[in-house]
């Protein structure tokens, strides 16, 4: 799996190439939820309450690879879901644009142009964001085999959305955790406190 930031969902016709600023690059996210993964990836222990310290420094794509590839089960299994769901959405594309009656010649092949140009793109996009899919079901996985009940963590650099995408993850587990979260001002900036509710 290779990791690189793209940019937002590209939104490809016969006009240009345009992007959807309300479906970002989900490799924005990772680094927090390999972060969060670190954190909390010990297995069951006494304590069940975690104040979670940032590391400053980013890591390179590589190191995001290669901590994905420490905390994920079956990463090659999700590759490879990847570059077919990647490849079906690209066939789903050229489809709808050949099948579009009220294109003209010149049009039609623009557009078709656009998407070979895009494909790629597209292609690191989903990878990106399976990639992201993949952490926020593992961190699911550690909050329930550690049976956490509370984490701590700052708000910024992305783990409060994280956070947030993690909720709707923990809601469709098999045995279904709700969670709760709290946002309280300190001395340090604002906190999040998220409390896990297991069945």
């Amino acid at each position: 799996m290779n990791l690189e930031y793209v940019g937002d969902m590209p939104k490809v016709s016969a006009h240009g190439v345009g992007f959807d600023h309300t479906q970002p690059d989900k490799y924005t996210y990772l680094h927090a939820a390999v972060e969060l993964l670190e954190a909390l990836s010990y297995g069951e222990t006494e304590t069940t309450k975690h104040l979670y310290k940032t590391d400053a420094k980013s890591m390179s794509s590589r190191e995001l690879e290669q901590k994905l590839t420490k905390y994920v089960k079956d990463l090659d299994a999700i590759t490879l879901r990847c570059d077919k769901h990647s490849q079906e959405l690209v066939s789903e594309l050229v489809d709808r644009v050949q099948s579009n009656d009220s294109l003209s010649d010149d049009e039609r092949t623009a557009w078709l142009g656009n998407i070979k140009l895009m494909r790629e793109y597209y292609i690191q996009f989903v990878t990106n964001k399976t990639a992201y899919e993949a952490a926020l079901d593992a961190l699911a996985d550690e909050i329930h085999v550690g049976k956490i009940k509370e984490v701590q963590v700052p708000m910024f650099r992305n783990y409060g959305m994280v956070l947030n995408d993690l909720q709707g993850v923990l809601e469709r587990c098999k045995s279904p955790i709700d969670s709760k979260v709290e946002i309280n001002s300190t001395k340090n900036g604002l906190l999040a406190t998220v409390e896990f509710f297991h069945a």
